[in-house]
C-alpha cells in the first residue's frame, strides 16, 4: 500500500470553518532586508548565508519608512535576514522607525555582535530601545554548533553576557531579549512555557545570563530544512506529523493574519516563509511596497500551502512562539 494521502491545508482550513483564511488587520512590517548572514544554519528557511549578496536597497528603504510613516495602524517593524544587521541601511531604518513612534524588533543571530563594522551594534540597540529576537537552538554547546557551526555557542553566550550587560532582559530596565528556540530534528518542539522554565535555570545557573522570554518555533519543510528531510528520507513523514497535529486554534491565530512581509526588493508576502517560497500577496492585492495599502491589505485573502501546517501544528508557531 502507498502512503496514506494527507488532507491539503485547504481541507484542514474548511474543516475548522477558516476557509478561505483573510487577514485581520496589518499591526506589523516585517521586513526582509537581505539574504546575507555571517552564518550558514541547516535549518535556515532563506538560505541565507556569507555567499549571498542580495540585499534591500536605499530606494526600497525609504519606501518601507514612507509606508509606516502613512499607515499608524502599523505599530511593529519586525526586521529579518539574513543577519539583518549586515544591510548598510539597517540602521537608518530602524532609527527612522524608532521616530516614527513605531516598535522596533532585530531577529539577531547574536554572534553578528562581534562582526567588523558591528562593536557598536549592541549599543546602537540599546540606545534606540530595539527589541532583540535572539536566535539560541540549546543551552550546550555541542548541540547548538551542530546546527549553526563550530564555535557559534560560545560566541552566542559571550553576545548574551555584552546584551545583558547593556540591560536587555534585565527586569525593569525596558529592553527586551526574547530567546528562540527551534528542533535540531524532524520534530515538534516541546511546550513553550516548559522550555522556557528550563532554558531559564540552565542559562542563569550555568552562565549567569537571563532574558525577557523563550519562544518555541516549528521548522518549516521548505528551503534547507525540506532539503534536509528529503535526503534523510523523512519528508513525508514530517509532513504526516504536521498534517495530523493541526490545531484549529493555532490556525485561527496565525501571524499571516495580522502580519505583511516584505522582501529585500519590495514585494509583498502574507509571511516570510511565502517569501522564501515566492508566493506573493493575492494579486488582486497592492504587490509591492511602492502601492503599500493597509486598509485593502487587512482584507486580503491570505496565500496558503502544505508548508502552513508547519505553523498550525499543536501550539502552533509564529515568530512570537506559540499561538495556541
Amino acid at each position: 500500500m502507498g502512503a496514506k494521502l494527507l488532507p491539503t491545508f485547504a481541507q484542514s482550513l474548511s474543516g475548522a470553518d477558516l476557509f478561505p483564511l483573510t487577514a485581520t488587520g496589518v499591526s506589523t512590517l516585517q521586513v526582509n532586508v537581505g539574504k546575507r548572514c555571517n552564518q550558514a544554519c541547516k535549518h535556515c528557511h532563506v538560505d541565507a548565508g556569507p555567499q549571498r549578496s542580495e540585499e534591500m536597497t536605499r530606494e526600497t528603504t525609504e519606501l518601507v519608512i514612507e509606508a509606516l510613516r502613512s499607515h499608524a495602524t502599523i505599530t511593529t517593524l519586525d526586521i529579518t535576514g539574513g543577519a539583518p544587521e549586515l544591510n548598510p541601511h539597517f540602521r537608518y531604518l530602524a532609527e527612522a522607525a524608532r521616530q516614527l513612534g513605531r516598535h522596533v524588533i532585530d531577529r539577531c543571530n547574536l554572534t553578528i555582535l562581534f562582526e567588523p563594522g558591528q562593536k557598536d551594534l549592541a549599543h546602537f540597540l540599546a540606545a534606540n530601545r530595539v527589541e532583540v529576537v535572539a536566535s539560541l537552538p540549546y543551552y550546550l554547546a555541542e548541540r547548538t554548533d551542530r546546527q549553526r557551526g563550530l564555535g557559534v555557542f560560545d560566541k552566542s553566550v559571550e553576545g548574551l553576557h555584552l546584551l545583558n550587560s547593556l540591560g536587555f532582559g534585565v527586569e525593569g530596565s525596558g529592553l527586551t531579549l526574547n530567546l528562540v528556540y527551534n528542533p535540531n530534528g524532524a520534530f515538534l518542539p516541546p511546550d513553550q512555557t516548559a522550555m522556557e522554565t528550563e532554558f531559564r535555570h540552565e542559562l542563569k545557573t550555568r552562565y549567569g545570563i537571563v532574558f525577557s522570554n523563550l519562544f518555541t518555533l516549528t521548522n518549516l519543510p521548505i528551503a534547507r530544512f525540506k532539503h534536509f528531510l528529503e535526503r534523510s528520507g523523512n519528508y513525508d513523514k514530517y509532513m504526516a506529523k504536521l498534517s495530523g497535529a493541526f490545531n484549529p486554534g493555532a490556525a485561527a491565530n496565525v501571524m499571516c493574519r495580522s502580519l505583511v512581509s516584505v522582501g529585500y526588493e519590495g514585494t509583498l508576502y502574507d509571511c516570510d516563509f511565502n517569501q522564501m517560497l515566492e508566493l506573493p500577496v493575492d494579486p488582486e492585492m497592492p504587490g509591492h511596497i511602492r502601492d503599500f495599502d493597509a486598509f485593502l491589505l487587512a482584507r486580503r485573502r491570505i496565500v496558503t500551502g502544505s508548508h502552513c501546517y508547519g505553523c498550525t501544528a499543536g501550539a502552533g508557531s509564529s515568530c512570537g512562539g506559540a499561538v495556541a
